[in-house]
């Protein structure tokens, strides 16, 4: 048997409880009849450390096991006397309680995340040794956080923000992180400016103000004196910054890495995750109301979906560079605030990563997985890219602060598959390998020399790249342009993605105090696009300053792969649709979109103006599964009025179903109506009187909710927003 499945059969037999196994009591070889994710996986692994699920016959104990009598009442000096110290029930629990926070990340603070598994579509064994990169039988577990990165834990879900897209693979080499972001590019090219950009993005110290936000004169102080951070930039005032869902997003490894195969060739990397459902946006509005009404939409929908078994997907692409092509384009590879356009080098999808279970402990696993840009497994190395060096540094380094110590390994969300044996790494806080034998130094003889190296060929070395260069603090030329790639981006995004990045730019640059500032951003948009810097300027009534000279003007081809417009746009799986009604509504219609929706893996809601049920127009009690109140317009992607007399007029007479409609037509969201429906349509102003009438773009008004019908709103549902609708702005929603 080989080291792994060794590993794999001793964690079963110390497990207190073990799923996944056959009846012989062992998990089958990967490939093999019988094996499945769960038998060889990061949750068998971590079935010792998982708590008992609380039976009938449970005691209450303390931390030492001594059953606890009374829980309710403190040890007194009588009832009315004063609490004694030797009370060591109330003392631990006390203790306990006092100590149950640990420091949050510094960036990346608010986070959801999920396990699941990562399977390679083919061997990848001529571009890589890494083993979970060839085997397409094996199921490599994972575990996935999503973050904001501006924001405290407390913040909310959908604020202007790049989110964190973080893995952790617990392959039979040990753990291997892509610690990335759903932008491809970063903010700095060297790791040294890092702290200086987090201050500035952060709350200003003097008051702490603004939570989660970056339109504040800090940001836009660094940004104004720091070109290089433009493309990032365009990304985060883009519609990127503000996902539709965690499972609608894009993933990037930032930095550019190498694979190594067998034969010790090298090749440049860089790691994509291309979601399943494509790539969707709220709109600003909306991702503002949502932060007050449900700060938790992101994380929640997650959390929904994978219970109720529409488990988020995503392909891993790769985009692959060979050593001799390294300087062949007009920007550095090593350069993290640039792409490399899909155009020049396509994205190969290799794999699939399905999230497919939700963490059982928020805080043991979420709040305590520490993810590491150094952690690599053989087959994959990094590159000299400056802003990736220090990341090797700094994550490291967090986790020993924020997790107690240098055995942050040991937690369970962060323990290998395959643990580590012996490493002669001994004591330090929260050990809790209990190592055994006379030595813990290498190279020794009272142990026969073990633990030992690995064997020539096996195990992690460095790839042999010859270095040769002077000691000295400079950037290298090939960094130098700061602009092409923002103007790439500005220009290959739709109409409407540019509307909104114009209106993003005007709404941050407008709460800033200062104009030195403003004109300074200004500037550097010059040098991105005219047109942008002069709509920019206009909405905030300042002339455009003198345009700077631009050391490295480029002509840009367009990327289509950049544009969400191009997205996939077939499935409404996961997507929300709200059923507005009231008493004597038409219960089959409401029944027929439920049944419909939830064979389509999406769900429909009922939403009245009152709990409890509804009495249709044929005496059927429907159930409400939501108030107009509680379950605003903005949690839904697309809209139903089903119709039913009676219900349309408590409708047309209640403000908030009105509005529920106008909210959702100046969200661009489609929008059905059948029957009467069409008459509250007609009555709140969103499509004409007239029988024969044009409606408005992605609006559905029908006699019935027949099979026509259902078609022609799915198609709508998967395009997902419709911004060529006229009068949007003339709405008060």
């Amino acid at each position: 048997m080989g080291k792994f499945g060794l590993c794999v059969l001793l964690l079963h037999l110390s497990a207190l409880s073990v799923w996944g196994q056959n009846e012989a009591g062992t998990c089958p070889a990967p490939g093999q009849p019988g094996y499945t994710v769960g038998c060889n996986s990061k949750t068998a692994s971590m079935e010792q450390f998982r708590a008992k699920s609380i039976g009938p016959d449970d005691i209450l104990t303390t931390n030492q096991g001594v059953e606890i009598a009374d829980n309710q009442n403190s040890l007194k000096a009588g009832s009315r006397g004063p609490t004694l110290l030797e009370d060591f029930i109330m003392r631990e629990k006390i203790t306990h309680f006092d100590h149950e926070r640990i420091p949050e990340r510094v960036v990346h603070a608010r986070g959801e995340g999920a396990h699941g598994y990562f399977q390679v579509y083919s061997s990848l064994a001529n571009i890589t040794k890494a083993k979970f990169l060839q085997d397409p039988n094996v199921q490599t577990p994972v575990f996935v956080r999503f973050s904001t990165v501006g924001g405290s834990r407390g913040s909310a879900d959908t604020v202007r923000d790049i989110r964190g897209f973080a893995t952790k693979f617990y392959t039979e080499e040990g753990n291997f992180d892509i610690v990335g972001n759903n932008a491809p590019v970063f903010f700095i090219q060297d790791a040294i400016k890092f702290p200086d950009f987090v201050h500035s993005v952060k709350p200003e110290p003097h008051n702490e103000i603004p939570q989660a936000s970056s339109a504040h004169d800090n940001l836009w102080d660094f940004v104004g004196q720091q070109p290089e951070t433009m493309h990032a930039i365009m990304w985060l005032m883009s519609d990127r910054a503000i996902p539709r869902s965690l499972s609608m997003m894009e993933g990037f490894g930032v930095h550019t890495f190498r694979l190594i195969n067998a034969d010790g060739v090298s090749r440049f990397v860089k790691f994509h995750w291309k979601p399943k459902l494509g790539v969707h946006s709220l709109v600003w509005d909306e991702a503002q109301k949502l932060a007050g009404k449900d700060s938790d939409f992101n994380r929640r929908e997650l959390w929904e979906d994978i219970e109720a078994g529409n488990f988020p997907e995503w392909e891993l692409g790769l985009q692959v560079v060979e050593e001799g092509d390294e300087l062949k384009f007009d920007f550095d590879l090593l350069d993290p605030t640039k792409i490399i356009p899909e155009e020049l080098v396509p994205v190969q999808r290799v794999g699939k990563m399905v999230l497919n279970r939700n963490p059982d402990n928020f805080f043991a696993e979420t709040e305590q997985v520490a993810f590491c840009v150094a952690n690599i497994v053989p087959g994959i190395d990094f590159t000299n890219d400056p802003l990736m060096q220090g990341r090797l540094f700094s994550y490291l380094d967090t986790q020993l602060s924020r997790l107690g110590g240098p055995n942050f390994h040991e937690i369970p969300i962060n323990r290998p598959v395959c643990p580590f044996r012996n490493n002669n790494q001994r004591d330090a806080m929260h050990r809790t390998t209990i190592n055994v034998g006379k030595t813990n130094y290498d190279i020794n003889t009272r142990n026969n020399g073990l633990p030992k190296q690995a064997p020539s060929g096996s195990g992690f070395s460095s790839y042999h790249q010859q270095m040769d260069g002077a000691k000295l603090r400079q950037r290298s030329q090939s960094f130098s342009d700061h602009y092409s790639q923002a103007t790439l981006f500005w220009q290959s995004i739709s109409q409407p993605e540019q509307d909104h990045l114009v209106s993003a730019f005007s709404f941050e640059l407008s709460k800033l105090e200062a104009d030195a500032i403003r004109i300074q951003v200004l500037t550097n948009l010059q040098n991105i696009d005219a047109q942008l810097a002069k709509r920019v300027a206009d909405n905030l009534g300042m002339p455009l300053p003198p345009k700077e000279q631009n050391a490295y003007p480029k002509p840009v081809t367009p990327s289509p792969a950049l544009n969400q417009a191009t997205t996939a746009k077939t499935s409404i799986e996961t997507r929300r649709i709200a059923i507005l009604a009231a008493d004597g509504v038409d219960g089959q219609s409401v029944e027929d979109i439920k049944a419909w929706a939830a064979e389509n893996k999406a769900k429909a809601k009922v939403i009245a103006p009152h709990a409890g049920k509804l009495r249709s127009a044929t005496g059927q009690d429907i159930q409400v599964d939501g108030t107009i109140v509680a379950n605003p317009s903005i949690l839904f992607d697309a809209l139903l009025i089903p119709g039913g007399n009676q219900s349309i007029k408590t409708l047309q007479e209640d403000g908030g179903a009105v509005h529920y409609a106008l909210e959702a037509y100046v969200h661009y969201k489609p929008i059905a109506a059948a029957a009467e429906g069409g008459d509250f349509l007609a009555h709140i102003g969103l499509i004409p009187r007239l029988k024969h009438r044009d409606l408005p773009e992605g609006m559905i008004v029908a006699e019935n909710v027949d099979d026509g019908f259902k078609q022609q709103f799915y198609n709508y549902i998967a395009q997902h927003r419709f911004f060529n609708r006229q009068r949007v702005k003339a709405i008060p929603a």
